[in-house]
């Protein structure tokens, strides 16, 4: 019996040494999560009754763009849209699988290229519209159809992931009140995922005519919350929807805050004018995690922060180039110092949480000599000067993108490359970036839908590479990697799909459009008394299970 406890005690031992020695990072991440988890568990002992009421005031960094789900890309816009809309499918509350929503049921024809939808019979719009089929055909073809009288906006969404307008939708009808039938001009593997996404919400088409080009500062959902006031550019104050399909949201009002700097909204978050944030300093984390007051939620990572370089632009139209400055940047110290730990490096576009991840591409390793060597291999033996875009506000893919940028700055300087940092508001760095007026730019993505289309199609493609509507910022134009994604979305066979997607990522990491940068799981600090949050990883969620205790 001594025998067996004492060796019990040394395999208990050795076990504590490999997580130390080789999950340190990831225990303390776990620990973090069980310890939430064991917060709400608490919290449901307490009756349905009372976790009705109250406001719950989310700091963020930046404000909304427009109020239009379908025609924005950035997500401080779908965070409050998400709340204002539902579309036909949902994802599942904190994970990627497809769930009915305002269809309640489909089916897809033998060749895959006829969807029929069932709606729900039981929902209105906030302004008192019948949400039926022919709303749903309005939206769509407001969408697809350019010259459609309410086509107001670049609705690039759309171009993203249907290839263009119309795109691979051909028709859509209404069949009868609540059934709708959409016909594509080819089957395409990610298409029930597409529509779950936010910007593929259904609007009141009645919202739409009244207000026009405006419509994005009034809009009209089906959603759990509606639209009570948005004072630009400081916050958007939404109010429960009493009559919600989906059943009566906890919380009675909601605020988004706009704070761009991450240490005044912890500020506020320490002093309780806010309930929760995003964006948390990497220095703030141990001060969030020691408080009595708050707690951390670690969003799932499935998102990339990435460096790219415009192939429009010299000297960025030369591989040796690109090559350069991918070995030129430390991206193990930058992670160390702007990311508390809480990111990979990142060595694909594609995150390793998703299918089709290709372990076996080699990392382009930190390597100032090598850098230099293929500078003066592709005509710049002295390095040259260029420009370097920064964000101006926190992402969750990039955490503090100016100081980012200042140590790709250091770094590219010991090579050569003199690099002067340039940064805009929000929605004009967008816009400037989509037209392909950087040299260099920072930029990152959060998956939509779970789907390697999503990041290889939409930020890599050639069909994406439209000045004015860009997803691929890089212009990268590569025929070889076009027909292997075209290929992929062609393909029902999710093991076919996951070798040509394998095979996609050595084109992109030999053409080396990008420095791919990171990975996060990025941090979100709340009040004790915000419960039942639950973080999805495609970084938006809705809060209407959410409640304040």
């Amino acid at each position: 019996m001594r025998k067996k406890h004492l060796l019990m005690m040394v395999a208990v031992l050795l076990l504590a040494v490999l997580v130390v020695g080789c999950g340190g990072q990831q225990a303390s991440q776990e620990k973090e999560q069980d310890k939430q988890q064991q917060q709400e568990q608490a919290a449901e002992e307490v009756s349905e009754e009372d976790k009705f009421g109250g406001t719950l005031v989310y700091g963020r960094g930046s404000d909304s763009v427009k109020l239009d789900p379908a025609d924005v890309t950035d997500g401080e816009s779908m965070k409050v849209t998400k709340q204002i809309y539902d579309s036909l499918v949902k994802y599942e509350r904190g994970g990627t699988a497809v769930k009915p929503s305002l269809a309640k049921s489909w089916e897809t024809s033998q060749d895959g290229k006829v969807w029929t939808f069932e709606l729900r019979e039981d929902v209105k719009f906030h302004d008192g519209a019948k949400f039926d089929a022919e709303a749903v055909k309005f939206n769509f073809d407001r969408w697809r159809k350019e010259d459609h009288e309410y086509h107001d906006g670049k609705f690039v969404y759309w171009s993203y992931m249907f290839g263009g307008f119309p795109g691979i939708v051909k028709e859509v009808e209404a069949v009868d009140e609540y059934t709708v039938k959409i016909t594509l001009s080819k089957k395409s593997a990610p298409f029930l995922s597409n529509l779950a996404m936010a910007p593929f919400a259904i609007a009141s088409p009645k919202a739409i005519k009244k207000y026009g080009e405006d419509y994005f500062k009034h809009p009209v959902g089906t959603g759990p919350f509606k639209l009570k006031d948005w004072k630009k550019g400081d916050r958007v104050i939404l109010t429960r929807n009493d009559d919600y399909w989906g059943g009566k949201p906890y919380l009675e009002k909601i605020v988004f805050r706009a704070i761009p700097d991450n240490t005044a909204r912890f500020m506020e978050l320490q002093s309780e004018t806010i309930d929760m944030m995003d964006g948390v300093n990497p220095n703030s984390v141990p001060q969030v995690k020691d408080s009595g007051k708050l707690k951390l939620s670690l969003r799932p990572s499935m998102n990339v922060g990435y460096l790219a370089m415009n192939f429009m632009k010299e000297p960025f139209d030369n591989k040796l180039v690109r090559k350069a400055v991918n070995h030129a940047i430390n991206k193990e110290e930058i992670i160390k110092a702007f990311y508390a730990g809480l990111a990979k490096p990142a060595k694909n576009p594609l995150p390793p949480a998703i299918w089709g991840y290709n372990e076996d591409v080699d990392k382009y390793e930190y390597n100032p000599e090598k850098a230099k060597e293929l500078l003066a291999e592709a005509g710049y033996p002295n390095g040259f000067e260029t420009t370097l875009w920064a964000m101006p506000n926190p992402r969750p893919y990039m955490p503090q993108p100016k100081k980012i940028a200042q140590a790709m700055q250091s770094n590219l300087k010991e090579v050569g490359i003199k690099v002067e940092i340039k940064s805009y508001d929000w929605g004009t760095y967008l816009e400037k970036t989509e037209n392909g007026e950087h040299d260099m730019a920072l930029l990152g993505w959060t998956g939509d839908n779970g789907d390697p289309d999503n990041f290889l199609y939409v930020l890599l493609d050639k069909d994406n590479a439209v000045k004015g509507s860009a997803g691929n910022i890089a212009f990268y134009k590569s025929d070889k990697l076009h027909e292997l994604l075209i290929d992929a979305q062609k393909t029902m066979d999710k093991e076919k799909r996951t070798e040509i997607y394998k095979e996609a990522q050595e084109v992109i990491h030999e053409d080396a459009p990008w420095v791919p940068m990171a990975h996060s799981t990025p941090p979100i600090a709340l009040k004790n008394e915000v419960m039942n949050y639950k973080p999805s990883p495609l970084g938006i969620e809705k809060l209407d299970k959410v409640w304040v205790k």
